[in-house]
């Protein structure tokens, strides 16, 4: 899968505790008590906004936390691939582990890290449920405005031009 920068999505792979009754348990509680991630930050290049990595934090360490839960996220990288694992935890010792492997656009430092970025905010996403929030909603759901046309203005012709424009035929003909 190819991301809007063009970071390719490698693989994902799912791990778990023989239970996970009681993180299930715990992250249900903690999912009602999450709100969406703000879309806080624009992206620039598209001109559109997009909830970060700390937005999505924000939305999600709190309820987490109050019931039990930690999550995890140590990276590896060879190249320009770059993986994630998030390991979503609770207190009970139950687990759920996910990889996540990219491909940044760019095999340097910068490109290495905006595509970790993108894989550790998409993996914590999913794996607690988060979404950003939907400012577009309202909008979407309202009527169409119609549009009137206006007729085209057409620009004066600039002073002498008839004159050219005769002086032209006569040559052509």
């Amino acid at each position: 899968m190819e991301l809007s920068d063009g970071t390719t999505i490698e693989s994902a792979d799912v791990r778990m505790s023989p239970s996970i009754a009681a993180l299930a348990a715990a992250l249900s509680k903690a999912q009602g008590e999450m709100s969406g991630a703000s879309k806080d930050k624009t992206n620039p290049h598209f001109k559109s906004r997009y909830a970060d990595l700390a937005s999505v934090w924000e939305a999600s360490r709190a309820p987490l936390s109050k019931h039990g839960l930690a999550v995890l996220q140590p990276p590896t990288a060879s190249g320009a691939q770059v993986s994630v694992t998030t390991i979503l935890t609770h207190d009970s010792g139950e687990w759920i582990a996910s990889d996540l492997t990219v491909t940044a656009t760019q095999n340097t430092p910068q490109g290495v890290g905006s595509a970790l970025t993108y894989a550790r905010r998409y993996a914590l996403s999913s794996m607690v449920g988060i979404a950003p929030e939907d400012d577009d909603g309202n909008a979407a759901s309202e009527r169409p405005t119609q549009t009137v046309a206006r007729p085209r203005e057409v620009p004066q012709a600039p002073a002498g031009f008839d004159a050219w424009l005769s002086d032209l035929e006569a040559v052509a003909d």
